[in-house]
């Protein structure tokens, strides 16, 4: 009478695989064996009934019918324009319901052969279309039983015989048996397909995340959440441009085993690279023991923004150097490392550059050229900057007059300036402090010491300084 059970039609790329990396085949129950299982189910329930006399005679004439119409349903689903037809599976059960409403009329209401076929239908309504498709399913068939039941008439008795009561609900058992069976094996193939999907996310995820090491943070969330194409293309933008090195770490490399110069260069860059993206920078590059650094891209808080970000970042890096140095010493690393920075503001080329095949996402331009002199002209721990930084910041960091440079690109000198601190911290009420003499390092940023930090700090000082005057009483 009927039967279509739900297909998964996939692309073998998307099948989910086994433990021997084969795909794993969904075995449907496709419409037209189900088709053909309820209506040759029918078709026995037909000549049975009509042999023991529970049906009229002229109904075995239904039999070629049921026995014909699956092949005929597939053909029109298959070959002809109908295959082009929105949810022809659901109206085609539509159709079935409609038949087997009119079936039920005819044999006039007898009542387990009746239920067998609405059992048939009901279920193949719900696993196809759910609750809507039953809905439909049931009206469509209560038509068609009133209709046929208004021609034909009910049955003298709704009773059947015991042979055809039995076919009837061992056809339809074994209908719904092999309809749910083929339904469980469709259910395990998604849930092995969803567990296969979870684990390939994270594992995709875990890719990520590792690939991100090589991309500044910035560039990784605007490729991996589709805001950045990954192609050759570049644009024009006004940029804050930053550069550093290491004073004296040529000697030091002299001095030093590599892998003990190369744990000391990682930390280093691990230090720098936090004070870096806290202030919202694009880290372009590590050379040597050079840092690269723009501010505007791929994000920008404005010119005036991001130039104060980028110098802000530069003041910590020198503070926090100060705090590293005292750590080297402590680790026995006597040579006074410092480093020296340069930043430029200005139009510069950013985008992506290199082949289809390998791209490197970074800047170019007489801007950048201008840090990278500025960072070289610069002296052990001094920030020189350009005229138009300086212009930007200059309300809110004090800077003092270097005089002019001559450089490649330009066709006049530029002004340039040296960063003196924020102005917010010159004076009595600056927030950090230092002292360094032979024997004796201090560095205080007290801004971020916590209450109980403070305690401990005072009471340090005290000792130090109670140490000090008794060597002094004793001298």
């Amino acid at each position: 009478m009927v039967s279509v059970t739900p297909e998964l039609r996939s692309p073998s790329s998307a099948l989910p695989m086994d433990h021997h990396n084969h795909p794993v085949v969904i075995p449907p129950m496709p419409d037209y064996n189900g088709r053909i299982l309820a209506y040759t189910a029918t078709a026995v329930i037909i000549v049975t009934g009509a042999l023991q006399g529970a049906f009229e005679q002229w109904l075995l004439w239904l039999v070629a019918g049921a026995l014909t119409w699956p092949h005929v349903a597939h053909a029109l689903t298959r070959r002809t324009f109908l295959q082009h037809s929105p949810r022809i599976r659901h109206k085609m059960l539509i159709f079935d319901c409609m038949v087997g409403g009119a079936f039920i009329g005819c044999i006039g209401l007898v009542a387990i052969p009746s239920v067998s076929v609405v059992l048939m239908l009901m279920f193949s309504c719900l696993i196809v279309g759910g609750i809507r498709q039953w809905f439909l399913g049931s009206i469509f068939m209560a038509a068609a039983i009133a209709a046929s039941v208004a021609i034909v008439g009910p049955s003298e008795s709704l009773e059947s015989p015991l042979l055809t009561s039995i076919l009837a609900i061992c056809a339809t058992g074994l209908y719904i048996c092999l309809t749910a069976y083929y339904s469980h094996q469709q259910a395990q193939a998604l849930m092995l397909a969803k567990t296969q999907i979870q684990n390939q996310r994270e594992q995709s995820i875990a890719l990520s995340h590792k690939l991100s090491k090589y991309l500044s943070p910035q560039v990784w969330q605007s490729i991996f959440t589709g805001e950045r194409d990954v192609r050759l293309e570049t644009q024009r933008k006004k940029l804050a441009v930053f550069f550093s090195d290491i004073k004296g770490f040529t000697e030091l490399s002299e001095e030093m085993e590599p892998e003990a110069l190369t744990e000391l260069l990682n930390h280093y860059f691990n230090e720098m690279s936090e004070v870096a993206l806290k202030y919202g920078g694009t880290i372009d590059k590590f050379v040597g023991d050079s840092i690269m650094v723009f501010f505007g891209d791929p994000t920008s808080r404005g010119q005036r923004e991001d130039a104060f970000a980028c110098v802000s970042m530069a003041v910590e890096m020198r503070k926090h150097m100060k705090i590293m140095r005292q750590k080297w010493r402590s680790q026995g690393i006597k040579t006074p490392l410092q480093i020296r920075m340069g930043i430029s503001t200005g139009y510069t080329t950013v985008g992506n550059f290199g082949a289809e095949n390998r791209m490197d996402y970074t800047i170019i331009g007489k801007e950048v050229n201008l840090a990278s002199r500025l960072e070289s002209l610069a002296e052990p721990g001094e920030i020189l900057i350009s005229y138009e930084t300086f212009s930007l910041i200059k309300d809110k960091i004090m800077c003092r007059d270097k005089g002019e440079i001559t450089v490649k690109g330009f066709g006049k000198p530029v002004p340039i300036y040296e960063v003196v601190d924020f102005r917010r911290d010159m004076g009595p009420h600056r927030s950090f402090l230092e002292h360094e003499h032979n024997g004796f390092a201090m560095y205080l940023d007290s801004d971020k010491v916590t209450e109980k930090e403070r305690e401990a700090i005072l009471a340090a000082l005290e000792d130090a300084a109670d140490r000090l005057r008794q060597e002094e009483g004793a001298s």
